[in-house]
């Protein structure tokens, strides 16, 4: 051939695999990681036959790592990661702190350096970004106070790595001398600060400016490519020009972007390959694995297991108890870190670079990498079994004061309302009087920033996309009101009863032919303008001609009654709640 075709056969042969056998694992019950896994092993340079380009799938892992962290980023406030920093803070400083010495203790043992213990405990303390989104998502735990913890554990532990990748080069090389590595400490730190500055101030008034230029132009595409050149942008401006990690200047990026309207319609739209490149991770991390290293380092690999299933998770359980949280978010959160990944990777390999780490380290954290990534989506799902378990003897039992109220009312009741033309302006109008606890979908921007500059609950996106509706709140929502008549009914009402089963969903519709239709398709109620125009014209005329109002009322009860069978409520589970009330 007259060009290349690396990335091709990679993309290729990697997703072709990963397909196969993470369909296998699902339908063996396992996690589809394990899969994705096996298939970076069966497409790697220590297998026969297809070999995939290892800097190809790296670099293509590297993207899914950036759009994971920007999506992540989306739906993590400022506010959220300023609530939970007296736990994050010390919990990731201790528990790092203990995984270093555990990796001084264990492998001084096999002859190594004080030293290396200390490199080697430092690799294998932190986790992996990729793993812990991906297991938490899987789990409904992504949006949750203890999923809220782990994340901003992980933001800590990144920032920790960040700055371990700037002082090793320095603590190790032959002219390093301690003035060197205080002043770089220095430097490195302002650049952080400087970065977390800029993108946090500076970029939420640059970038929803941006994003609102594009979106008026009414063009979709552009919408999504805006939002990954931002995604990218970010990430590549934070490694260039501070020094800091690609995935934490995504992360800053998606958290700038989240706290404006757009941030439901970029995580529907513009985010489609993040689960694609996000699976070659987990095939690029297969990729190095040497199965011709089990047989001679098979000790030191078990060592590290133990410390990264065992030790690591039990420091984050301890501390997280210690600072008064609850047992299952202690739980939640060493099930989540029990595992290590890229950055482990790199630490290592700057490690074994420096001759600070002997090249069997690589092969061992490798492997453990493997088995954790593996075993940690099966760990996590133990979590509920185990707290019940200790909770029913006694251990760790729930009072009151661990549960915080949700930031909705008890008393009140969630209504969605998809489009805020006259009708949904007026019915917005009306919940609101009575006490409901409305949420508008809207695509139209303009409108976005009216209802939000007056305090409305308002989310900018297209309430065909399922992200659209999680944000806006389905999954507690007692009804959604589809108030556009040229909505797509039929697809909203699918993904919405697939959220909720349970919500009743009213429709507006032009036309009566279509409203046994979108019955049939799970709507709990239809009005058409065509019934409601008849009727208001046959009032009007009758009145005119002198008919009594009891005629009319008369008149009025028996059209009802004749296209009443387009109206009824459809049969509902017992366990359904009654019909929203104020």
């Amino acid at each position: 051939m007259l060009h290349n075709v690396d990335l091709i056969f990679t993309l290729a042969g990697g997703m072709t695999a990963a397909l196969v056998l993470g369909f296998i694992t699902q339908k063996l019950r396992m996690s589809p990681l394990v899969g994705y896994l096996l298939a970076g092993i069966l497409v790697g340079p220590y297998s026969p036959g297809f070999v995939a380009d290892a800097e190809t799938a790296s670099q293509c892992a590297e993207i899914g790592i950036i759009l994971l962290m920007f999506g992540v980023g989306l739906h993590f406030h400022l506010k959220d990661l300023i609530a939970v920093q007296k736990t994050v803070l010390p919990g990731a400083t201790v528990q790092i702190l203990a995984s270093t010495l555990f990796g001084m203790l264990v492998f001084h043992a096999f002859g190594w350096s004080w030293t290396s213990g200390i490199v080697f405990g430092m690799a294998i303390s932190v986790a992996s970004t990729v793993v812990l989104t991906r297991v938490l998502s899987d789990n409904n735990a992504l949006h949750t106070k203890t999923g809220h913890v782990a994340l901003g554990w992980l933001v800590v532990e990144d920032l920790f790595t960040i700055l371990l990748l700037v002082l090793l080069p320095v603590a190790f090389s032959e002219t390093g001398q301690t003035e060197n590595i205080w002043s770089i400490l220095g430097i490195t730190l302002l650049k952080l600060a400087v970065l977390v500055i800029f993108t946090l101030v500076a970029g939420q008034k640059l970038i929803p400016l941006l994003l609102a230029y594009v979106a008026r132009t009414g063009t979709r595409d552009l919408f999504t490519l805006a939002v990954l050149v931002l995604a990218l942008g970010v990430a590549v401006a934070a490694a260039e020009f501070f020094g800091a990690s690609m995935a934490l200047g995504a992360f800053l990026g998606g958290m700038v972007v989240g706290q404006s309207e757009f941030s439901a319609r970029a995580a529907a739209e513009a985010l489609p390959m993040r689960d694609a490149f996000a699976v070659l991770f987990f095939v690029s991390v297969g990729m190095l694995v040497d199965p011709a290293a089990l047989i001679t380092s098979w000790p030191l690999m078990l060592a590290t297991l133990v410390i990264v299933l065992v030790g690591k998770p039990l420091a984050a359980f301890l501390v997280v108890r210690l600072l008064g949280k609850p047992l299952r978010m202690g739980l939640s959160v060493a099930a989540a870190l029990a595992q290590i990944g890229e950055f482990s990777f790199i630490l290592a390999g700057m490690g074994i670079s420096f001759g600070v780490l002997p090249q069997e380290a690589s092969s061992a954290i490798i492997i453990a990498a493997i088995i954790s990534i593996t075993l940690n989506p099966l760990l996590y799902r133990q979590v509920d079994r185990l707290a019940h378990w200790l909770e029913s003897r006694g251990i760790g039992r729930a009072s009151l004061r661990d549960f915080s109220l949700p930031e909705q009312d008890e008393a009140t009741q969630r209504v969605i309302v998809i489009g805020y033309g006259p009708i949904g302006k007026l019915l917005s109008r009306f919940l609101l009087d009575n006490s409901f606890d409305v949420v508008v979908v809207e695509m139209n921007i303009d409108t976005v920033h009216a209802v939000s500059a007056r305090g409305g609950k308002i989310v900018y996106g297209d309430a065909t996309q399922r992200d659209v509706l999680l944000h806006a709140g389905a999954e507690q929502a007692e009804a959604l009101l589809i108030t556009a008549s040229a909505a797509p009914a039929e697809d909203i009402i699918a993904i919405a009863r697939s959220i909720n089963p349970r919500m009743r969903i009213v429709v507006h519709t032009t036309f009566m032919r279509v409203a046994e239709s979108l019955r049939r398709h799970g709507a709990s109620a239809v009005f058409s303008g065509e019934r409601e125009v008849a009727i208001a014209m046959s009032e009007y005329i009758m009145r005119e001609f002198g008919a009594t109002d009891e005629q009319i009322d008369r008149e009025r009860r028996r059209i009802r009654e004749e296209l009443a069978p387009l109206y009824a409520t459809p049969d509902v589970p017992d366990s359904a709640p009654p019909p929203p009330s104020a």
